[in-house]
Formats: C-alpha cells, sequence, structure tokens
C-alpha cells in the first residue's frame, strides 16, 4: 500500500515539471513567508534586552520600521506563495480533467457497461477538486508550516538549547501520531471517495429516470435509499472530522507537558542567573508558535491524503488500456460487402454462448432484417460490425477484409448507426444532426431532415432546425429523437447502414418511408 501511494505521489509530481518555474516562485514565496516569522521572533529578544532593558533609542526607533518592513514582505511573500500555488494546481488539475475525458471517449464499450456514470463523473469532478486541494491548500501548508516548524526549532536551540531541549520529547511521539494519522486518513479519504461516487451515481439516477419513479410512485423508495446513501458519506465524513480532531487535541496536550518543563526549567536558580527577560521570551513565543504550525501539519494531512487517493483512483482509470485499435486498413470508400463467419460469443463472466456458429452473408445494396425474440444477441451481433464487442470466435468481414484489420476510426466512417436508445446533445436539431461531420451544408441537413420528416415538426416550431432540444432531447417525444437520429446516419450517407429498432416510436407512414433505406441487420 506505502509503495502505491508512493508511485501515486511520484507520478502527481511529474505534472508539475510543465510549471515548474510557477512552482519555485510558489515555493520562495512559502519558505520566504515561513522565515519572515521566524525572523520576527528572533528579534524580540533584541527589542525587550536592547531596547527595553537597556533604554536603547535606536533600537526602539528602529522597531516601528522593522515591523512595517517585515509585514510588507509577508505579504508579498503570501501572495507569490498564494498564487503560484493557485496557479500550477489549477493547471495540473485542468490537464488531468483534460486527459481523464480524453480517455473515457476512448475506453472499449464493456467498460462503459461495467462502471456506473455516476463513479465516472464522481471521477472528473469530485477526485480532481481533492487533487487541487493536495496541490494548492495541501502542499502550502506543508512546505510553509513545515519550514515555520525547523525555523522556530532553530532559533530557540540558538537562544537556550537548555530550554529547548525539552522540545525534543515532543518529537518522536508527534511522529508516531502523524503516522498512524496518515493511514487512518488515507483509509477514510478512499470510502468518502466511494460514497461520494455512489451520491453522484444514485442523482444521476434520479435525474435520469425521474418519470419512471413519478409513475410507479416511487419517491418514497428512492428518498430512503439517498438518504441511506447520503448519511453513509456524511458517517465517513465525520470519521475524518473526529480523527483529525483527536490527533490535533493529543499533539497539544503533549506539547503541553513541554511548556510546562520549559517554564520549570526556567524558574531553577541556575537558569534564573543566565537567563535574560528576551531569550526567555524568545523561547517561550516560539514554543507557543509552535502549537499553530503542529495543528496545521496534523489538520492538513488530512487533505493531502485525500489528494494522493483520489489521484490514485483517477491513474486507475488513465491506466485502463483503450479500445485495441492495431488495424492499418484505411479505405476511402467501402462497397459494403458484409460477412459474419462462425461467429460465438459469451458475454465476459459466463461460459455460455448467447451466439453460436453465426454466419450471414450480406451484399451490398441489400436490406437484411434479424428477427427473434428479446435477448436473443440481434443487438450483440450489430455491436460486433463497428468493433464495440469481439466475437470469442469466427470473424467479420467487409468487402473481404477482416473488420480487424481496419483502423477503428476508418472502420467506423463507413458505418451509420441508429440505435435502440437514442442519444442527442443538448445543442441545436441541426447540429444533432450534423453531428461529427466536419464539413456539411446547411442545404445537405435540411435535405436529411426532409428525408427524415424531421421537417414535419420543426416547420411548427419558432426556430425550426435550430430549436434547443434539451438534455438528451427531454423537448421532444420518442418519435421525434428517432426522426433526428435517423435524418444523422441519412447524413452521414455511409454504405452500411444498421437500424436497431430505430422505428419503434413512429408513426405508420414515417416508418413505412423509412424503412425504404438499406438496413442491416435490425433489432
Amino acid at each position: 500500500m506505502e509503495e502505491n501511494y508512493s508511485t501515486t505521489f511520484k507520478r502527481l509530481a511529474a505534472y508539475i515539471k510543465p510549471y515548474f518555474l510557477g512552482f519555485v516562485i510558489a515555493l520562495i514565496g512559502m519558505l520566504g513567508y515561513a522565515g519572515i516569522d521566524v525572523l520576527f521572533i528572533s528579534e524580540i529578544q533584541t527589542f525587550i534586552d536592547d531596547g527595553i532593558t537597556e533604554k536603547n533609542s535606536e533600537v526602539l526607533a528602529a522597531a516601528p520600521l522593522f515591523v512595517i518592513a517585515v509585514f510588507f514582505l509577508r505579504g508579498v511573500f503570501n501572495y507569490m506563495a498564494t498564487y503560484g500555488l493557485g496557479w500550477v494546481g489549477s493547471n495540473i488539475v485542468m490537464k488531468m480533467r483534460q486527459e481523464l475525458y480524453e480517455k473515457m471517449l476512448t475506453l472499449p464499450v464493456t467498460y462503459h457497461d461495467a462502471e456506473s456514470n455516476g463513479s465516472l463523473i464522481s471521477k472528473i469532478t469530485f477526485d480532481t477538486e481533492q487533487i487541487e486541494n493536495a496541490c494548492s491548500k495541501a502542499l502550502m501548508t506543508l512546505v510553509r508550516e513545515g519550514a515555520m516548524v525547523v525555523g522556530l526549532l532553530a532559533v530557540m536551540f540558538y537562544h537556550s538549547w537548555k530550554l529547548s531541549v525539552a522540545i525534543i520529547v515532543l518529537v518522536p511521539i508527534v511522529a508516531l501520531i502523524v503516522t498512524y494519522v496518515t493511514k487512518r486518513f488515507r483509509v477514510i479519504s478512499k470510502r468518502i471517495q466511494s460514497a461520494m461516487g455512489n451520491v453522484t451515481r444514485q442523482s444521476e439516477q434520479m435525474l435520469s429516470g425521474h418519470k419512471v419513479i413519478l409513475a410507479f410512485g416511487g419517491q418514497k423508495k428512492e428518498t430512503e435509499s439517498f438518504f441511506d446513501t447520503n448519511n453513509h458519506n456524511r458517517q465517513q465524513r465525520m470519521k475524518m472530522v473526529v480523527t483529525k480532531t483527536l490527533s490535533v487535541s493529543s499533539i497539544q496536550v503533549i506539547a503541553s507537558f513541554a511548556l510546562a518543563a520549559v517554564l520549570y526549567i526556567s524558574a531553577q536558580p541556575e537558569m534564573l542567573g543566565t537567563l535574560s527577560p528576551g531569550t526567555f521570551s524568545v523561547v517561550l513565543s516560539s514554543m507557543m508558535m509552535l502549537l499553530r504550525p503542529l495543528k496545521m501539519l496534523t489538520t492538513v494531512n488530512s487533505e493531502f491524503q485525500r489528494g494522493l487517493t483520489a489521484a490514485k483512483s483517477v491513474f486507475e482509470v488513465l491506466d485502463v488500456e483503450s479500445e485495441v485499435n492495431n488495424g492499418t486498413i484505411t479505405k476511402e470508400t467501402v462497397k459494403g460487402h458484409l460477412s459474419f463467419n462462425n461467429v460465438n460469443f459469451a458475454y465476459a463472466g459466463t461460459n455460455k454462448n448467447v451466439i453460436t456458429n453465426f454466419s450471414l452473408n450480406i451484399k451490398p445494396g441489400t436490406t437484411v432484417a434479424l428477427v427473434g425474440r428479446s435477448g436473443s444477441g440481434k443487438t450483440t451481433i450489430s455491436n460486433f460490425v463497428p468493433r464495440y464487442y469481439f466475437p470469442n470466435e469466427g470473424n467479420i468481414t467487409i468487402d473481404g477484409d477482416d473488420i480487424n484489420e481496419f483502423e477503428l476510426t476508418n472502420l467506423r466512417s463507413h458505418i451509420a448507426m441508429v440505435s435502440q436508445q437514442v442519444v442527442l446533445f443538448n445543442d441545436s436539431i441541426a447540429n444533432n444532426i450534423a453531428y461529427g461531420m466536419s464539413r456539411v451544408t446547411r442545404a445537405e441537413v435540411e435535405n436529411a431532415a426532409k428525408l427524415a420528416h424531421v421537417l414535419e415538426f420543426t416547420d411548427q416550431l419558432e426556430n425550426g432546425l435550430d430549436t434547443e432540444v434539451g438534455e438528451n432531447g427531454a423537448l421532444l417525444s420518442g418519435g421525434q429523437r428517432q426522426r433526428i437520429a435517423i435524418a444523422r446516419a441519412i447524413l452521414r450517407d455511409s454504405p452500411i447502414l444498421i437500424l436497431d429498432e430505430a422505428t419503434s416510436a413512429l408513426d405508420t407512414e414515417s416508418e413505412t418511408c423509412n424503412s425504404r433505406r438499406n438496413a442491416a441487420p435490425n433489432d
């Protein structure tokens, strides 16, 4: 487990390289901020002993200017650190989100079948947000407060090692607490991410299926189910809060013993004779100042571990093998001679074939319909052609060439599909028809819309083909969505047209007209 997180950290750190200059500026800002605070504490001894005790007017006169200069530099260094890390963190997260989004576009259909949309969306949104927190807020605290601890310890030992030795007892105990808390944070962080994925998944499921929920009176069931999921998420977060609070409180209690030891040693006769007021004030102030960075280091550790856990989750997706695309054949056009040769197929995790010794020869210009019971494999057969699924045995050819030998993008450019579940994007009707077509004229879009009987209802709309369809075509009827999908396939004008129950929601006249176009196979 430790090795995995070490590898994750190194991989995450590699994302900093393109923004190294910004990171260096932020690092200077963080170290400068900590150094200024340490400098201010260390000069207390001069102010008290030389200024107040010795009545040195020059020291007292310089003190106001010193304070102004210190706080000015403190503000400059704080701006450098905050802006620099914010810039680096936001760029890293943007890059990771882009890589994650692009990766999901290349993952095989079988991967998306096995993963819920909610969980994948959670990785793009929630997980990357945790990484940004780790790259900015958490990293700033770790570096700045860590430097503060080192600086304050140096000041304490420089002014009086006898008083400061009490703090040495604190270090190993704090290290043990931090080690335990770090492991605990990682476990809880993983549970929180899983819980957030469930919240996102269930929310997405409710929004996409709200009509069914209303129709069948499932509000109570969904409400109770979401409450359980939501409450589980709350419980995991509270475990994080409890762990964080107990660790901070423990360190503060332990630090109080070290502070008490300093006060006890200071009160001894041999110390009173050699200890100046300024030295005592510096050591005591440094020790009091140590409590804040120690508290923040323990607290921010949770953010850092959550970021590492999130990064590990994101990298797991990025490491999934993309769609197989080893083919080299590219053709501008094909005739569309499609052949299935002794194809066998069984779904992953099962030994029973859903398709056995299937052979079919479809000549160019012909229409073939596959008829059978639901679940008999008609849709699966159609999904072999664009290589969404792969047969366990047998092969499929187009014009005599095995489809696996085709370059994937080129293969799919020769195929137009209209599936059972029509997918429309939140855009205009015209843009949905022309989706994926880089070079297409308005006249061609209108002609495809006419052939698919889309104009019959768009002519009644105020904006015609430029009407927005809403989320997945929510503003349209089922038949209207199917007509748009058919128009999209017509515009593609591919030699192989696959219709998978593409006319189930159309009226009889429209279905008859559209069925005259070439189709193979039809579910």
